[in-house]
């Protein structure tokens, strides 16, 4: 039986057994709540604590992403007057002082991730969740089964079942990863040396991510877009404006060019694109999405429904079509983040136990592109509010007019507001600049909470601070907003 902390809640479901597939952020967070609640909880894992999201997806790339966001800072550091006397060039200038040393990143990257998943781990033993190690599936809606693993043919038996799988990269039928030199994001980190030419397929989230920290951390990258930008499912302006920071890095993007085939040739690859042309490079990454580890899972048998697909179908409160069984994650298709699968974990749990509980409402879920700069978003988008899918007023302003942004050596980047035209509440916002992903947070309090555009603007900022120019695009909507 979990044990309770003093502050915790009332442990007010005994008798419920709570078995849960997958151990990512969809399925310890709901563990953790579980527990809390006096469910007797059982998660079973197959690869390790915290799943995908902590061992070879999100915490990894975050790392390197922050060894990336340093290199582009350096490269940076001579227009705020640092000079590196140890560079092949003049001393004003970093090229050449500082390099990286992929092996050691990676062993890093490897090492962070590893402890997060122990540290998942100790906190579900400490709330005295049950922890099996293996490939999972349903028996029912009523039964867990893990079938193969450390603990095969363990069989546990449930009230409330939460299938928290999550998703492995999609890959094309003519370019197979070897881990080698054609490469999916989980394999990127076996690499020791860093690649002389990295071609990354694809331009959505994933592959922009990698291609920029890449290319900030030295290698010549070449992006392949099928679509006629970079990040064709973000707000435009960003993506207008990272498309511009890759190029005048020296990054080749190509636009509206769809890969057909990735072939490797001993230490080289080679890229052929739909309508004949090649792409010549020493590593590919192939970053076209994902698909959900659904299959062999005794979904149907259960009764839980999935689309065509692959993904789960659930309702607001995590339930799929089969009574008791519960959905979360990547595996569902609402929302690949691991915030919104930790959110529909306790969403899930929080009402399959009976405690209060509201629906998921991702109209407030904040996500964010960790390049550099990144791309903060949150709420209602400007494409909606152009189409007239919602009504609302824009302000956008530019953060080199900002005294901070100017002291920071920050050229590229800006916020973006969106209120509800009449009301003045704050419906949605961007942001674009180093670390946008905490200046996201106000716009996203704002919008959550129902501010009005005069709420923020009337609210102090530290001057000077790239805050301020949220504040100040606040105060632009007040008439606006009338």
């Amino acid at each position: 039986m979990a044990s309770v902390s003093p502050t915790s809640a009332s442990p007010i479901n005994q008798a419920t057994r709570v078995a849960i597939l997958g151990g990512g952020p969809g399925g310890y967070e709901a563990a953790l709540v579980a527990a809390q609640l006096g469910a007797d909880v059982t998660v079973v894992e197959r690869d390790g604590l915290g799943g995908s999201t902590v061992l070879t997806d999100v915490v990894p790339s975050k790392t390197l992403i922050a060894t990336a966001e340093l290199m582009a800072s350096v490269a940076g550091a001579a227009e705020l007057g640092v000079r590196f006397p140890g560079g092949s060039t003049p001393d004003s200038e970093p090229a050449g002082a500082v390099t990286v040393d992929l092996a050691r990143v990676h062993a890093r990257v490897k090492a962070l991730a590893s402890a997060q998943s122990a540290d998942v781990r100790a906190r579900l033993e400490k709330e005295g969740v049950t922890l099996l190690s293996g490939a999972g599936a349903l028996d029912g809606p009523n039964a867990v089964v893990v079938r193969d693993g450390e603990d095969a043919g363990a069989r546990v038996e449930a009230d409330v079942v939460l299938v928290s799988v999550g998703a492995r990269p999609r890959t094309l039928p003519d370019a197979e990863p070897d881990g080698e030199r054609i490469l999916t994001w989980k394999q990127v980190y076996d690499l020791t040396e860093l690649p002389e030419h990295l071609i990354v397929v694809g331009s959505g989230v994933t592959g922009a991510e990698f291609a920029n920290a890449y290319d900030a951390l030295g290698a010549h990258v070449t992006l392949i877009s099928s679509r006629d930008r970079v990040l064709p499912g973000e707000d435009a302006d960003a993506a207008e404006v990272l498309e511009s920071v890759f190029r005048r890095r020296g990054m080749d993007v190509m636009s509206r060019s769809r890969a057909a085939k990735v072939e490797r040739h001993g230490d080289s690859v080679t890229v052929t694109l739909a309508d004949g042309r090649t792409v010549e490079g020493s590593h590919c990454i192939v970053a076209v999405g994902a698909i959900p580890n659904t299959a062999g899972l005794g979904l149907e048998e259960a009764g839980v429904w999935t689309s065509e697909s692959g993904h789960i179908d659930v309702d607001k409160v995590s339930r799929t079509s089969a009574r008791g069984v519960y959905a979360a994650g990547d595996c569902t298709g609402v929302f690949p983040l691991a915030s919104v699968a930790a959110m529909q974990g306790r969403i899930a749990m929080w009402h399959a136990l009976g405690d209060t509980v509201a629906p998921l409402k991702l109209r407030s879920v904040a996500s964010t592109v960790f390049t550099s700069p990144e791309i903060a978003t949150v709420g209602w988008t400007q494409a909606q509010i152009d189409s007239g899918e919602a009504q609302g007023e824009i302000v956008k302003l530019p953060l080199a007019t900002n005294a901070r942004a100017k002291m920071l050596g920050i050229h590229d980047g800006f916020v973006k507001l969106f209120c509800r035209t009449g009301s003045g509440t704050v419906i949605g916002g961007v942001v674009v600049a180093p670390r946008a992903s905490e200046l996201i947070f106000p716009v996203t309090l704002a919008v959550e909470k129902r501010l009005n555009v005069d709420d923020v603007a009337h609210a102090f900022t530290i001057y000077p601070s790239l805050t301020g120019s949220l504040a100040e695009a606040a105060r632009q909507l007040h008439v606006m907003g009338e």
